[in-house]
Formats: C-alpha cells, sequence, structure tokens
C-alpha cells in the first residue's frame, strides 16, 4: 500500500516520510489511534516505503519488486501478527485470512477479523506460541529488503505474553524495525510502551470520509455525507452504514432498553438466552455500541439534537428517553456497561453475567431522580 491510498492523515504521513528520509527511524513504533482512523493502512504504507528501493519524494514508487510485494503482502521480510483464536495459533496458519481480509478492506476492526475465522464464543488472543515464532522470524537473514519488519496489530491481545518480546524490542537484530498498531494504550505493558516511539494517528475528518466515499464507493454526496455525519471519524463504520442502513447492535440494545424498562422476567430472560449465544467478542462489540448510544443521548440532552450521530431510529428512541433517563441514570447504566465488558473480558458466564445487568438495567431505569 501507498501512502497516496490511505485516507487523509496528511500531517502524520509528512512525519512518517520525515523519519525515514532524516534517517531518524525509530526501530520501534507504535500507531496509536482509535478504530476506523487508518492507522493499519498507514502502518502498511510505511513499511512499503521502507524496503522501497526507488523511494518518491512523497512515496514509495510502486513500481520496484519490494513494493509490489509488499502491496500484495507477500514480501518475504515483513512478518505479520495479529489476534487469532486458540491456545496454540500463530498467524502464519492464517496468512491467507489475513492477506483477503486487508486487501478487501485494511480499516476493519477486530470484531469483523475475528468472526470472519470463526471467532463465535471465544475471545481473540497473541498467544506464547506467537511471541515465539516472532521471535525465530527475526532472527532469520533479511531476504530481500534493507529492513527485516514485524507488523503487529493490536498488540494490546498480547496480554503479560508482551513480557517475552521486551528484550527483542529493547535489543533489536540489525536493521529489524517493530511496527505496532494499537488502539487502547492501556491495555499495552508499560515495559513495551517505554521501548517504542508513540505515533498519535487523528480521526478522520467527515469531509475526508465523504470524498473517500464517493470516489471508491460510486455513491452520492448526499448518501457519503450521512454515513460520515454518523460515523464518528471512523471510515470502517462508514463503510458499514452504506452496506447496512440497520446496525444490528442497535436493533439488539434498544430491545434491551426496551425490555428492561417494561421489566418482564420471561421477557428479559429469553433475550438473555438468545445474547449469551452470539460470542464474546460480539458481546463486547455490543457493550461497545451501548457506550456510544449512552454518549449521544447526552449530547442530545445537552444540545437538543445537534450533530448527534444516531441512526433515525436510534435517534427517535433517544428522544423518548429523555423523558425516562436523567443524568444520574446515564452516569449508572455507562458504570454498569464498562462493568459488563469486564467480566466479558474475564470469561464470566454470559448468561448469568447479562440476566444481572438486565436486572441492573431494571432498577436504574425505574430509579427516580432525587431533586
Amino acid at each position: 500500500m501507498q501512502f497516496e491510498q490511505v485516507i487523509g492523515q496528511g500531517k502524520t504521513k509528512e512525519v512518517l516520510r520525515s523519519m525515514i528520509s532524516s534517517d531518524r527511524m525509530s526501530h520501534a513504533l507504535i500507531f496509536l489511534g482509535a478504530e476506523g482512523c487508518g492507522k493499519l493502512a498507514l502502518a502498511l504504507a510505511y513499511a512499503q516505503y521502507v524496503l522501497c528501493t526507488d523511494k518518491q519524494e512523497n512515496d514509495s514508487c510502486g513500481k520496484c519488486s519490494n513494493c509490489i510485494k509488499s502491496r500484495k503482502l507477500v514480501h518475504p521480510d515483513i512478518h505479520y501478527s495479529y489476534p487469532t483464536v486458540g491456545t496454540k495459533v500463530v498467524s502464519t496458519n492464517l496468512l491467507p485470512d489475513w492477506r483477503k481480509a486487508m486487501l478487501e478492506n485494511p480499516y476493519l476492526n477486530a470484531n469483523q477479523w475475528l468472526q470472519s475465522i470463526g471467532a463465535e464464543n471465544k475471545q481473540g488472543n497473541i498467544t506464547k506460541d506467537e511471541c515465539v515464532d516472532i521471535i525465530k522470524k527475526l532472527s532469520l537473514k533479511i531476504f530481500e529488503g534493507s529492513h527485516k519488519i514485524l507488523l503487529m496489530w493490536l498488540p494490546e491481545y498480547l496480554g503479560k505474553e508482551g513480557n517475552r518480546l521486551l528484550k527483542m524490542i529493547e535489543e533489536p537484530p540489525p536493521n529489524t524495525l517493530f511496527i505496532l498498531v494499537a488502539e487502547n494504550q492501556e491495555m499495552i505493558l508499560n515495559t513495551i510502551l517505554s521501548r517504542c516511539q508513540l505515533v498519535k494517528i487523528n480521526q478522520l475528518p467527515d469531509e475526508e470520509i465523504i470524498d473517500a466515499l464517493v470516489q471508491n464507493k460510486n455513491v452520492s454526496q448526499e448518501k457519503a455525507a450521512a454515513a460520515a455525519h454518523l460515523a464518528e471519524g471512523n471510515y470502517n463504520e462508514a463503510l458499514n452504514l452504506l452496506e447496512n442502513t440497520e446496525n444490528d447492535n442497535a436493533i439488539l440494545f434498544l430491545e434491551w432498553m426496551r425490555l428492561a424498562y417494561v421489566g418482564n422476567g420471561v421477557s428479559l430472560m429469553n433475550w438473555v438466552d438468545r445474547f449469551s449465544k452470539i460470542g464474546r467478542e460480539n458481546q463486547k462489540h455490543f457493550l461497545k455500541y451501548g457506550l456510544h448510544f449512552m454518549r449521544e443521548y447526552m449530547l442530545l440532552k445537552l444540545t437538543g439534537g445537534d450533530n448527534v450521530r444516531l441512526l433515525p431510529n436510534e435517534l427517535k428512541t433517544a428522544q423518548n428517553l429523555t423523558k425516562i433517563i436523567e443524568w444520574n441514570q446515564v452516569e449508572a447504566i455507562s458504570e454498569l456497561f464498562n462493568e459488563c465488558a469486564y467480566y466479558v473480558e474475564r470469561n464470566a458466564n454470559p448468561r448469568i453475567l447479562f440476566l444481572d445487568a438486565s436486572l441492573q438495567l431494571n432498577q436504574i431505569l425505574k430509579t427516580k431522580v432525587v431533586a
């Protein structure tokens, strides 16, 4: 991938090119940014630019052997690491799936990737075996390029296994580069953070998302603008909105809120039974949406509707809820969702967890605000 193919991020591209042209290239970088901002696409473009044998002023040439292989994700000196499912699985086993996913959409999120490889009820991780495999790969000689590169997507999934990579990150073999692409800095070991140079990637402005959608997806300016407004700087979400006029998480979430407010035990139990079977990664994604909804709901109460990033049916529900949910309840609901996400991460029984959460949600919604 070339820099010109990455949506926006002009200042970041300039910084990355400057690192290489001025010979100030750090051996370990963390590209940190929110979902859908293009950090993974930037990492792919940066790796290609490093190995390009005919660098242009602003981009890789796109024509040399290194560029062609990098673009196809088959360069022998670029090694990829990413979350997988299972205790013994390593990234190499899923390389064909990874190439296909990246070539289709380098802006995809973790849940899309994990569901594509059959995560179902399992959580993604980067395993001990993967770390051992990384060390083995980076101990090999350089085959064709000027550097060996490890591009790791979402080092948050390493957990404590990241300690196995500390020595190599701190004292890498000659001409070895680490490019870590992350979303949540707090979930990365401090010992890894301290050994890497941080490159913060901003969310995309609506205008850049609109231009990309019009150019890449051949949609009207109006349709692209509507998707961009709701996507909140997330190009991947904008793509999803174009393909699906209804948000599955939104439908599920609004149903839960309605059932919790009514408080019918049988209906809530039926909802929990269905929800407990969708898989942990989907449950985490659902809770993330719930937090997004509550954030936009607070904006709605503050502004009366200006710039609220919700689909029409979601906005209508949010407007109806303004008569029911007050500020103290918003805080309690958000805390409940964060607590649920914490326990989902730790493999709590989903049926028990979300039945309890449903009962708590009912109590919160029925609690009157004390004047």
